[in-house]
């Protein structure tokens, strides 16, 4: 049975990806890493040279947490292209941490034959504190029928689909406290963005009246 692929006319916004939970992180599984990447900053695999810094223990690079994200996304969208990933950190990861991984797709968007996916991606610990989020952006085919085209050497197939975003909207509870912060601000009277003039009326000088004429003497 060939393995599943992802298809741009089957995920809808807000479909949630199948969370992954990793295990603990440990000091062997530090060691490895730094062999692979070639990063042997003396923090992530020397106990005495992370105290001396101020540390507990070592700390794990949050490179590694970065590819657990991938390992989500790439487990997830078969057959799709990667073309982007970013991700921020906001905690330090460190040994004994077990993080699960979770992501949904926040945006979907086709035209000309080319047919995006936009998730939003993230990590927590044990705790379920949040430790890494991302971005990714994921190309597409539309259908088994225009990978087959393409595969042909055919044209594309063209199904024009408008941005449809999760992005654009606040969550319920932002929602919320935005519409009773709207309401605190319509019982005060409002100020205008900019100074009004307001014009007044002229006053007009008095006419005055002339004096009558002084009859002459004779």
């Amino acid at each position: 049975m060939p393995p599943r692929k992802l298809y741009f006319e089957n995920i809808r916004v807000g479909d949630e990806l199948p969370a992954m939970a990793k295990a603990p992180l440990d000091r062997v599984q530090l060691a490895r890493y730094a062999g692979a990447t070639g990063d042997f900053n003396p923090v992530h695999v020397d106990e005495l040279a992370a105290r001396g810094l101020g540390m507990p223990s070592v700390v794990a690079p949050n490179t590694i947490g970065m590819g657990f994200l991938a390992q989500l996304v790439g487990d997830w969208a078969r057959g799709a292209q990667v073309r982007k990933l970013s991700c921020r950190f906001s905690r330090m990861l460190w040994p004994g941490d077990t993080l699960v991984c979770k992501g949904r797709v926040a945006d979907r968007h086709g035209q000309d034959g080319k047919y995006f996916l936009e998730l939003d991606v993230w990590a927590e610990n044990q705790k379920g504190e949040l430790v890494i989020r991302g971005n990714v952006t994921l190309k597409v085919f539309y259908s088994v029928e225009d990978e087959n085209r393409l595969r042909m050497g055919q044209p594309p197939l063209i199904v024009n689909v408008q941005r449809q975003s999760i992005r654009l909207a606040p969550t319920a509870p932002v929602a919320e406290a935005a519409r009773g912060t709207r309401a605190v601000k319509a019982a005060r009277p409002a100020r205008a963005s900019t100074p009004v003039r307001v014009e007044r009326p002229t006053r007009k000088a008095p006419v005055k009246k002339p004096k009558p004429a002084k009859a002459k003497r004779k």
